[in-house]
């Protein structure tokens, strides 16, 4: 287990990708009661729906970005730990042979 009380860069990543996807539902979904103004804007989508592909593009884009970082630090730590534990194995070597005289 973990000491500390900070949380996983996994967990802070799927809170930040619900978020994403919550407002890309929230946007898409769009208000079912439209005013006469809005109704006037529907009539030219060709702007609205350039706007939502960027939008999407850029969700998706900074997904990825993120999910590659996190994959990055994540293999960062585990070989800091695989390294820290190959240490403490030779460690522990040099002190054995030093109690059974091999060594000085």
């Amino acid at each position: 287990m973990r000491g500390g009380s900070r949380p996983a860069p996994v967990a802070l990543f799927l809170l930040a990708a619900s978020g994403i996807c919550a407002q890309f539902t929230a946007v898409l979904a769009g208000d079912p009661q439209t005013s006469n103004d809005d109704k006037k804007a529907e009539a030219q989508p060709k702007g609205h729906t350039g706007k939502t592909v960027l939008f999407v593009l850029l969700g998706v884009g900074s997904v990825i970005l993120l999910s590659f970082f996190i994959f990055k630090y994540w293999q960062k730590k585990k070989r800091e730990e695989q390294h820290a534990r190959l240490l403490k194995l030779f460690e522990e070597d040099d002190d054995i042979e030093v109690e059974l005289g091999l060594r000085d």
